[in-house]
């Protein structure tokens, strides 16, 4: 017991239900050695440990959780609820170029606070099983499933464009990058090839979406990932280049439109395209160069943005369109990007929305080629993006689109000029960051004739196709996988965490851990300091890029599993009894990357035989966004308020107001001094810079860990977006101190005198009783948070009406209330006499027998006025209860001897007759 106090003292409550539960490792899930019940695993989208700590918005989804995993306890599952931090992280970089600090210091601290925070709202959570992304023990195995994607040749090494900062001699993140400029200091940042680490997910495209159709997701997210995927099929086709120093050449396009190629009328080529330098001529280099320059701090978002202003510059070179061989200029726009396609278009104006508007911009030739009439017989306007019948093509004029793709395609496969093809938007996922603070390669980069000489011994585990890149010297060097039985590879110590200055991670600074000895035929590889003997070795530099954060939250669930395995990933046995969460909960925000890199290196996972199912998610589901307070903004001009309606007219001006300066009327806000004035109310998500995030730990410490809990769920359906309002958490307040009056008398501190062992319920309370026992169940299963408690509130106003309640029901009450409000419960249920925790005691079944035929006393009125009471059970008709009720001798004094008009019966409250 907590405390011997009369009152609810939340906070000495739940310290030391807290407290106990980690004493007793109340949640620690059951070895499957040694258990025969059933498994359930939840799970949450484990955090990123911020040095702000939680907000508000964290505990919803955390909370949903909490209650299902205690609701399964209690159902008797065997339960695995895990915590653990995605830990590996910019922030902690960037506060180490600051400061000097390590990152792993500073995560530490993080991670101990999110830690604090998340025990101090009561989470049923298996702390034996927390795991950490930097922890070695954790990122041995991150770098074993890299080396498992480098054998089946599904990693490589490209050149790939990425942010540069010249003044801060550095590669940024894309979060890093603002309006063009580095966040810290505005410098001008530009896009430059860099070598990249780069994973083969488009290898496994077609698997990713065939995946999504047995998955119990939400539609969006599947829509999201499969247009993300982003499959089309249509053909490859080559114009060759009739003029330049690349004449002879071919252009390869990719079209979903072959039936349009007639109208094809130019091409266009991203600026980064390989072939540029040899198209431009001479009086067009200029021109071409500045361009490039000007697009260079472009995002590609900002690049493919619909509604910008076009750009572009023509190279001088034209290219032969193949299917009626006329000569057609090429052109270089930031609108098409060398990351997707081929990098090259063919373009046809009347027939795509940004050809139409660039060639108008730039007076290209426009030639309808898809015909379609409107109603009247006139032509439709262009551009025309549709399918129709084919017009100023040739031999195909008067074919229907679908069938002209397909005569088209053939055509070109004829010719040998093209051939059907499927493409995807989805890109080869770039897979490294030029950082310290990320899991290092296990990668060493080694001469060629080192790297023969390990393909003859064949100790090592090498891919099919060798890997190699160009050195700062630009010598070919070959990727030589470091041996399984030397993993981790840690992050060596250094003393300073700025980037290296020439586009390299600070790794490229640390020269003792970079330089080791490889001996290609004996499968060892050594820090050169260390090698004495060199006999036979080769010298070899380690990889310096380091992996990005997506790569440790790509598998966590699976080590959640069996995270003390030193010997494997995960266990043959814990992951036959495991096999996947039941339930993901998370987010929307991840649904194409977390999700998607996931969903990729668990179905490579699945060809290497360490799990037997091939998705790692079959449940998901994402809560909604808990939004800051409500904001109020009034409108005035010429110093009169004036209504939200007026608000973009010249002269009126905002006016900040707060919550005492408005009244809700019907679906909207006013003024209260004048309520025909309409003000603007509005949410907005919570951020430091808009001063409008709250912190849970001030939540808890007014109201309690089970009021915040109450309230997060009862704010609407966990699914919606919802403002929070710290005025509205006084409710579930006021609700939980009246649960606790019921059971504990606030005089003598002792067990409320009305719950009696053997008592006799009322029928009207087993009524209640049951129907919640068994709402609750339904809605938790259904995620229905709020109407389980909406329920219960109507159970609690039932059993205040009880003059006495039996200590079996009590509790069942308390069983029912106990994963929403888990501190109070306990306490509740130990002084009630109850052995054990309540969360491990066996959930109440509803009975339906106890559910029917309850009496309820009703009023009987006439004309309105009260006549008389009637007792109802739900056994008898609306005729019945009238005629009951008309028997009734006071009733029958205001009826005898007039003309009954109307019989009401409104069900369990009254019986109304009309006379006159």
């Amino acid at each position: 017991m907590a405390t011997n106090n009369a009152e609810y003292n939340f906070t000495e409550i739940e310290k030391h239900w807290q407290n106990v539960w980690d004493n007793n490792r109340t949640f620690a899930t059951e070895d499957i050695k040694n258990t025969d019940k059933k498994k359930y695993y939840i799970l949450d989208m484990f955090p990123y440990p911020s040095g702000a700590g939680l907000h508000i918005g964290h505990p919803e989804g955390y909370t949903a959780s909490d209650i299902i995993a205690r609701y399964k306890w209690a159902k008797g599952f065997n339960v695995l609820h895990p915590m653990g931090w995605d830990a590996f992280g910019l922030p902690a970089e960037q506060y180490a170029v600051k400061t000097g600090t390590h990152p792993a210091i500073t995560t530490s601290a993080n991670i101990d606070n999110f830690r604090k925070q998340i025990k101090s709202i009561g989470f049923a959570i298996d702390w034996d099983r927390e795991i950490n992304t930097t922890d070695p023990n954790y990122f041995k195995w991150t770098q074993w499933i890299f080396l498992k994607l480098f054998q089946r040749g599904l990693a490589y090494v490209d050149e790939k464009p990425v942010w540069w900062c010249p003044a801060l001699g550095t590669v940024l993140a894309n979060e890093e990058v603002i309006d063009g400029k580095s966040e810290v200091g505005k410098f001008p940042v530009e896009r430059r090839k860099l070598r990249q680490w780069v994973l083969k997910i488009t290898a496994y495209a077609d698997k990713l979406i065939e995946g999504l159709s047995d998955l119990d997701w939400p539609d969006s997210t599947k829509r999201l990932q499969t247009n993300w995927i982003g499959r089309s099929e249509g053909a490859e086709v080559d114009f060759e280049i009739a003029n330049s120093k690349a004449a002879g050449k071919k252009l390869k396009i990719f079209t979903t439109r072959p039936d349009t190629l007639y109208g094809a009328t130019y091409m266009v080529i991203a600026p980064e395209h390989p072939l540029v330098d040899e198209l431009v001529s001479d009086e067009n280099k200029e021109a071409v160069e500045n361009y490039k320059k000007q697009i260079a701090s472009k995002s590609d978002l900002d690049r493919t943005d619909l509604a910008k202003d076009k750009t572009g510059v023509f190279t001088g070179a034209y290219a032969i369109n193949p299917v009626n061989n006329k000569q057609i200029p090429i052109w270089i726009a930031d609108y098409v990007l060398m990351s997707y396609g081929t990098g090259a278009i063919m373009a046809v104006p009347a027939h795509d929305e940004r050809d139409y508007d660039f060639a108008v911009k730039f007076n290209l030739p426009i030639i309808r080629v898809i015909d379609k009439k409107n109603a009247d017989g006139s032509d439709i306007a262009l551009p025309f993006t549709d399918v129709g019948s084919m017009i100023n093509s040739a031999q195909w004029d008067g074919t229907p689109s679908l069938e002209g793709k397909k005569k088209v395609t053939e055509m070109l496969e004829a010719q040998g000029l093209g051939k059907k093809s499927v493409n995807y938007k989805l890109r080869d996922w770039l897979f490294s960051r030029q950082r310290y603070w990320g899991e290092p390669f296990p990668i060493v980069w080694v001469s060629q004739q080192a790297y023969k000489l390990a393909e003859q011994s064949g100790k090592w585990n090498l891919p099919k196709e060798a890997v190699s890149c160009k050195n700062e010297n630009s010598e070919t060097v070959y990727a030589l996988p470091i041996p399984e039985d030397k993993l981790p590879l840690e992050l060596p110590k250094i003393d300073n965490y700025k980037p290296a200055g020439t586009g390299e991670s600070p790794l490229a600074n640390a020269t003792d851990w970079l330089k080791v000895k490889v001996n290609p035929e004996t499968a060892e590889i050594v820090q050169a300091s260390e090698c004495e003997n060199t006999e036979g070795w080769f010298d070899g530099i380690r990889e310096t890029n380091t992996m990005p954060q997506w790569a440790g939250s790509c598998w966590y669930y699976l080590r959640y599993c069996d995270n003390t395995n030193n010997n494997a990933l995960i266990s043959p046995e814990a992951e036959q009894y495991w096999q996947y969460p039941d339930f993901y909960i998370g987010g929307a925000e991840h649904a194409v990357l977390h999700l998607l890199y996931a969903r990729f290196w668990h179905k490579v996972l699945y060809d290497c035989g360490v799990v037997k199912g091939s998705e790692p998610f079959k449940k998901l589901f994402h809560q909604g966004i808990i939004l800051g307070q409500l904001e109020y903004t009034g409108y005035k001009k010429d110093g009169e308020f004036v209504t939200a309606s007026r608000a973009n007219e010249e002269g009126v001006e905002a006016v900040k107001l707060t919550e005492n300066d408005v009244e809700k009327v019907g679906a909207n806000f006013a003024l209260k001094t004048d309520k025909s004035i309409l003000v603007d109310a509005r949410s907005f998500k919570m951020s430091k810079s808009r001063g409008n995030v709250v912190n849970p730990d001030d939540i808890i410490a007014k109201y309690g860990a089970d009021s915040l809990r109450l309230y997060e769920m009862f704010l609407g359906p966990l699914e919606d977006q919802k403002p929070w309002n710290t005025n509205g958490i006084e409710g579930v307040s006021r609700f939980l101190k009246k649960v606790w009056r019921e059971y504990i008398d606030v005089e003598t501190a002792s067990v409320n005198k009305k719950i009696v062992k053997d008592a006799q319920d009322s029928p009207e309370l087993l009524k209640a009783l049951n129907e919640t026992i068994k709402k609750v169940a339904t809605d938790i299963e259904n995620l229905r948070f709020n109407t389980a408690i909406s329920q219960m509130m109507i159970f609690v106003s039932v059993l205040q009406k009880q003059k006495q309640v039996s200590l079996e029901s009590a509790s069942k009450f308390v069983q029912l209330l106990a994963p929403f409000a888990p501190h109070m419960c306990e306490e509740i249920w130990e002084r009630l006499g109850n052995n054990g925790s309540v969360a491990k005691a066996k959930w109440p079944e509803a009975d339906e027998s106890k559910m029917q035929n309850v009496s309820n006393k009703i009023a009987v009125q006439v004309n309105g006025k009260l006549r008389g009471e009637l007792v109802v059970d739900a056994s008898m008709s609306k005729d019945v209860i009238i005629e009951n009720a008309k028997a009734i001798e006071n009733v029958k004094t205001f009826t005898e001897g007039k003309t009954i008009v109307k019989e009401i019966y409104v069900p369990n409250k009254i019986v109304n007759i009309v006379v006159k």
